[in-house]
């Protein structure tokens, strides 16, 4: 599926941006001999990084630099770096990257601005890191709570289990395509940066529209209120009935709580975040690996707390009653395809990664496979604890399986696993939804306080201070390194949190599912599409990682088949989309000439200024 590359040492971020934006001729007349890289060389020779264009290059001793002053030299074979205003920023308005030498208005901001804080400069992800972030958003409730669908439209055991495992190879050709995609433009901001470099910007912004206002937090809002209704019926199951206005309020209060204890503890610092992953990823495979061995054993020793146990998967074919019918076959196969969904989620905070030309393709290459192990194995000790009618019936399968096992402790057990897995998917998708929120700020299409990185108005700081024996401590313990406390995008994670608590109380999920269907993957599959666009237009750009051209066409393929499944099966609600994805048009326009400074005062005429709407007063000057 996939072709790995390392004759060469891995380029970093600043390097490959450099790359990308350097013409072939150019980069092949650079000698190797200087320790400096070759793209990045080429910038410094090409362009004096300190120009007009750069704040920091305007002043010198004070007062405003001449022509003379920028006919000095500098060497550029040292790999001294000359200073952190020299990372490219994302620009994808000037062909998707930044020069180093031109620091754009959106790059200048309180965000990042002239040597601030960035998360990209100070990259501190791992590989275990990406794969608990992967990990953790796949397997959330799907393969504990309900994989009723798969097997209802299956029709039998072994059908099923073949829907898993070909639902789980798709998504995997899907994720080696990002995994080229992230390799090429290491940035963060996923599909939003690759749609804005390769479709223009409006595509970018488009998916950025439905992502930060729909896709990302009504995801989160589902995990979060079935992680409030799990904790609920293990705690206080004989007090309230689901349907009871008191027990759905205590759902949704436990599903706040918990909410805002991961984007709490997401502010505080990335180590907390990732640590967090990191756990509850060994906590997910831990119980996933629990259930299929005692599935196993249960099948071999006949062992159950009460009554016969299961024989139907001796006596019965795992193939009879497969089901012929095409469309059963696709809701099938939707429903595997949405139990994986998440593969994603580590290309929107590549830009922090440390090696992310080794560890993304690491990170895919070992994910996808172990999830797809572990719902098989799962998915077995199903069938051979519990009949099939149980498992088509039942929302809560896992449960199920662990009453019939063990009795209540056990339904008590597997409903706290169940809730633990909601509670890390939770967190890994407060991590990296803010990051597409801080990614869209940095772009311009959000405003620039949620680019900000902590709480603080300086930029060359962005974390909380602290100031007391016992807070340095805290800070050194729980914080980032020398960077301490609050060194993340506090606002975006705000904002992300917010607009989920508003899905948590409306709680009205079924054209939101739609939603994920046909505008999920048709963002899927432009942004698969580009790779194969990408490699057409810029066949001399630097991939660390290149994946076989059959696997973005596979996907591409599975992706237009499921839009348009899902827009002949619900046409009201997919128009429905269409209108909410067209709505971003405008908003685009109008966040564009905010960005680009067409919002701001300008020449009206005769020295006269005035904002670019105000255009009677043109009209009053031209009359006169």
């Amino acid at each position: 599926m996939s072709r790995l590359g390392y004759a060469n040492p891995p380029r970093d971020s600043l390097e490959l941006a450099s790359l990308a934006s350097s013409p072939v001729s150019a980069r092949s007349s650079v000698s190797s001999v200087s320790p400096v890289s070759s793209s990045r060389r080429l910038s410094l020779e090409n362009e004096d990084p300190l120009d007009a264009s750069n704040a920091a290059g305007s002043l010198v001793n004070g007062s405003r630099r001449t022509d003379a002053d920028r006919s000095r030299t500098y060497s550029v074979s040292s790999a001294f770096d000359f200073g952190t205003n020299f990372y490219p920023l994302p620009s994808t308005a000037a062909g998707g990257y930044a020069p180093l030498n031109a620091l754009t208005p959106t790059t200048l901001g309180s965000a990042g601005g002239l040597g601030g804080g960035s998360l990209e400069k100070r990259k501190s992800l791992t590989y275990l890191n990406g794969l608990s972030l992967v990990v953790g958003v796949i397997i959330g409730s799907g393969i504990f709570a309900s994989p009723s669908q798969v097997n209802t439209n299956a029709g039998s055991p072994g059908a099923s289990l073949i829907v898993w495992v070909v639902a789980g190879m798709l998504t995997w050709t899907g994720a080696a395509s990002y995994a080229e995609l992230g390799g090429a433009i290491p940035l963060n901001g996923g599909a939003q940066v690759y749609l804005a470099k390769i479709f223009g910007e409006l595509a970018g912004f488009l998916y950025t529209w439905c992502a930060v206002f729909v896709l990302k937090p009504g995801g989160a809002a589902i995990v979060a209120i079935i992680f409030g209704e799990y904790i609920v019926n293990a705690f206080a199951s004989s007090k309230f009935e689901k349907e009871d206005l008191p027990g759905a309020f205590l759902s949704k209060a436990v599903a706040l709580t918990g909410l805002c204890l991961v984007t709490l503890l997401n502010c505080l610092s990335t180590k907390l975040g990732t640590r967090m992953g990191d756990f509850f990823m060994f906590f997910k495979f831990i119980a996933l690996l629990g259930v299929a061995i005692t599935g196993i054993v249960s099948a071999m020793t006949g062992f159950t707390w009460k009554g016969d146990a299961n024989l139907e998967w001796k006596e019965k074919g795992w193939f009879d009653g497969t089901n012929k019918d095409v469309s059963s076959w696709a809701i099938a196969m939707y429903g595997g395809l949405w139990a994986y969904d998440g593969w994603d989620n580590v290309n929107f905070v590549i830009g922090e990664m440390r090696n992310p030309a080794r560890d993304l393709p690491l990170v895919i290459h070992t994910a996808l496979p172990l999830v797809i192990t572990s719902y098989v194995l799962t998915n077995v000790a199903y069938f051979f604890v519990l009949p099939s009618e149980v498992i088509a019936a039942s929302n809560t399968v896992a449960v199920q399986f662990g009453a019939k096992v063990f009795g209540p402790i056990g339904a008590l057990v597997l409903a706290l696993a169940v809730a633990a897995s909601c509670f890390g998917a939770l967190n890994a998708t407060a991590f990296t939804s803010g990051r597409l929120v801080y990614a869209a700020g940095k772009e311009g299409y959000l405003p620039s306080m949620f680019s900000r990185i902590g709480i603080s108005n300086d930029p060359s700081s962005g974390r909380i201070r602290t100031r007391s024996w016992l807070g340095k401590r805290i800070s050194r313990f729980l914080g980032d390194d020398e960077r301490g406390l609050g060194f993340t995008p506090i606002y975006a994670m705000i904002l992300n949190s917010a607009l989920t608590c508003g899905y948590i109380f409306v709680g009205e999920f079924s054209t939101l599912l739609t939603f994920y269907g046909v505008a999920g993957y048709t963002f899927y599959f432009l942004t698969v599409l580009g790779l194969i666009v990408l490699r057409v237009r810029e066949p001399h750009l630097e991939r660390p990682y290149r994946t076989w051209i059959s696997t973005p066409i596979i996907f591409c393929c599975v992706s237009l088949f499921l839009v348009s499944r899902g827009i002949f099966a619900d046409p009201v609600q997919t128009i429905a989309v269409a209108v909410f994805v067209m709505a971003g048009i405008p908003v685009f326009f109008w966040r564009l000439r905010g960005r680009d400074g067409g919002g701001a005062r300008r020449n009206v005429g005769d020295g006269e200024k005035g904002p670019w709407w105000k255009f009677w007063r043109r009209w009053r000057r031209r009359r006169a």
